[in-house]
């Protein structure tokens, strides 16, 4: 009976220890967190982050007592992708939240939560105002307030709260002006005040945009000033930690939407509470230059607000008790990703290492200026294109606009606007190996969901997109094995992709016919075998794939396989997919003319939004 009893004893003590310590942190007064975000802002345009930027004096008057974080990276360029990995502290890729626009919304992984709940579970009063925009269903236990008024307000006596407060005037919609209001405007910054990125025409229409946009970015700084002056009025701010940060890179063309440094580095500020310093710890250096991703803000705050951080989120706390800023500083690896953003399908990934960024583009043919109907409703976007097509600009400004090569290695340091690839010097070559398979282990590791086509994960994957993910690790693997097949001499792989062409996996074969183009003229072998494919493959993507070898490596028409294709589809992901490809062949670059008929497109096909803007920009009514 006695041991019996000293075993009962055993078994409760551990809980009975666990239940008094979260029992007494609750006791323990916590503080509050307050999310100021700024929409589509890398850091080059801040002075305090950036001799080319404007000064900010609101943003800078958070860092004089707190902390800047100089290598800050949202993972994906783009709103709704940036801001599903900030509420779920997860990876897009792995969790099915890649794609902006999405067909459909994904739950979270089972037994997780977007992190908001974890806070009102802990008694915090939880507020957005007023942005989601997340790629992930919501559920209704999240916020105890989202709306345009939503504030801490209405919180009760004493508790503790979290509120986000977003600030739209940076948006890339504030750059869509006409060509009358740039007659008519004068900007407060002066448009000879800063250097034009090397990438960009140094043109007056550049200039202007430009200076509009700092404009922009003074205004932001000015509600960012209201927000800390309303915690001031009450008294708040020895209590409350307030993170100032962009929510992706900004909108001058070639960033929002991009994998480059201007798409991805975004300033970061957290003002530390006099009274909460000690969650913070010795602050040697007001500058933190560890590197620290959007993954990392939800177990950031629930760490600060002592909040156990769930093992299934993907990020790791930078501040908080048990973090050691000095630790932080060592941080030096960012991962992100780059897929469909409206209606422009691409697949790129990378990785930041210290100061060297490793980029993949898996489809290199696919060029970053391809037409995507809200990038160019900016002028300079479209002044650009014209620019390329009139041959006016130099090899780094045309760069945009031609294909890619299947790698690109920059060191930052002494190229901060990633303009000379490295990926093809000898000198690099270890660089280049190491970062390669740092990339394709986190690929596999997560593993990316991705190498299925959008219309496969809609039908197959979204119901359970993690579920998915460890279903098929095994194939994901092999898919990217075979499309980096690319990356080596024809001639040592031609077995190995003739052997995948062959495949029963449908996706094995796209992705073998993905490397075959990457090689261009060296693979014309396989001209009989991809004309083949483009007749009589069972799946409509790989029909269209083989047709963009057979047109990019031996001029074969791809007009009326391609037009086949699209009229055959009644999956809206799969005709989009498709219609990518039509506007690539249609492009400057090819100049193919297509003439497609409205009505032999499928009903569901044509009534979907991404789709019309396709249609729309071919002219096809």
């Amino acid at each position: 009976m006695i041991s019996k009893l000293f075993s009962l004893i055993l078994i409760l003590l551990p809980l009975t220890a666990c239940d008094s310590i979260e029992i007494e942190q609750n006791r323990l007064p916590r503080p509050n967190i307050v999310w100021i975000t700024s929409e589509d802002n890398s850091k080059h345009y801040l002075k305090l982050f950036d001799a080319n930027g404007v000064a900010s004096p609101n943003i800078e008057k958070l860092a004089k007592q707190g902390l800047v974080f100089t290598h800050a990276f949202s993972n994906g360029p783009v709103c709704s992708v940036a801001r599903s990995a900030i509420i779920s502290g997860c990876y897009g890729p792995r969790i099915g939240a890649q794609f902006h626009r999405r067909y459909m919304a994904v739950p979270m992984p089972a037994s997780l939560k977007m992190f908001p709940f974890y806070l009102r579970e802990a008694g915090y009063y939880t507020t957005n105002n007023r942005k989601k925009d997340y790629n992930i269903i919501e559920s209704d236990s999240i916020w105890d307030e989202s709306s345009n008024q939503a504030n801490w307000k209405n919180k009760e006596e004493n508790q503790p709260f979290f509120h986000v407060f977003n600030i739209g005037l940076t948006h890339e919609s504030s750059l869509h002006f006409t060509t009358e209001f740039m007659d008519t405007t004068e900007t407060k910054t002066d448009p000879e005040s800063f250097n034009i990125h090397p990438n960009h025409p140094d043109t007056k229409l550049f200039r202007f945009t430009n200076a509009l946009y700092r404009d922009r970015i003074r205004e932001m700084d000015r509600k960012v000033g209201e927000v800390i002056d309303e915690l001031v009025k009450e008294d708040l701010l020895d209590n409350t930690f307030i993170f100032y940060f962009g929510d992706h890179g900004g909108v001058l063309p070639g960033s929002k939407g991009y994998l480059y440094e201007t798409g991805l580095h975004v300033p970061l500020v957290v003002h530390v509470p006099e009274n909460f310093r000690h969650l913070v710890g010795d602050i040697d250096s007001r500058e933190v230059g560890g590197f620290v991703s959007f993954i990392d803000l939800a177990p950031t705050v629930l760490n600060i607000a002592g909040v156990r951080i769930p093992a299934e989120m993907d990020g790791d706390a930078f501040l908080g008790t048990g973090v050691d800023l000095s630790s932080v500083s060592n941080r030096n690896k960012t991962f992100s990703y780059a897929d469909r953003f409206d209606e422009k399908y691409d697949l790129v990934r990378s990785v930041r290492k210290g100061r060297y960024k490793y980029i993949r583009n898996f489809q290199p043919h696919i060029y970053d200026g391809l037409m995507n109907n809200y990038r160019y409703k900016q002028l300079a976007y479209q002044e650009w294109k014209d620019l390329h097509e009139n041959g006016e600009l130099n090899d780094i400004q045309s760069a945009f606009f031609e294909f890619k090569d299947p790698e690109y290695l920059f060191d930052l340091e002494s190229d901060p606007f990633e303009t000379i690839n490295l990926a093809g010097e000898s000198d690099f070559s270890s660089v280049l190996m190491a970062m390669r398979t740092e990339l394709n282990s986190w690929i596999k590791g997560m593993p990316d969901l991705s190498f299925y086509p959008e219309q496969i994960l809609i039908d197959s994957a979204f119901s359970n997109p993690t579920g998915f993910g460890k279903r098929h690790k095994k194939e994901i693997s092999k898919y990217l094995d075979v499309v980096n097949l690319s990356l080596s001499e024809f001639t040592s792989i031609e077995n190995q992709i003739t052997k995948s062409l062959n495949s029963t996996d449908a996706w094995e074969r796209y992705w073998a016919l993905t490397a075959a183009i990457s090689f261009g003229e060296d693979a014309k072998e396989l001209i009989p075998l991809l004309s083949r494919i483009s007749k009589d493959d069972s799946e409509l993507t790989n029909r269209v794939r083989a047709s963009e070898f057979l047109a990019i490596v031996s001029k074969i028409n791809p007009t009326e396989s391609m037009t086949n294709c699209l009229y055959s589809s009644n999956k809206p992901a799969e005709a989009l997919l498709i219609l990518n490809s039509i506007v690539l062949m249609e492009s400057y670059s090819f100049g193919y003319d297509f003439e497609i008929e409205l009505g032999k497109i499928d009903d569901n096909v044509k009534d979907d939004v991404q789709v019309k803007r396709r249609l729309e920009y071919l002219k096809v009514i």
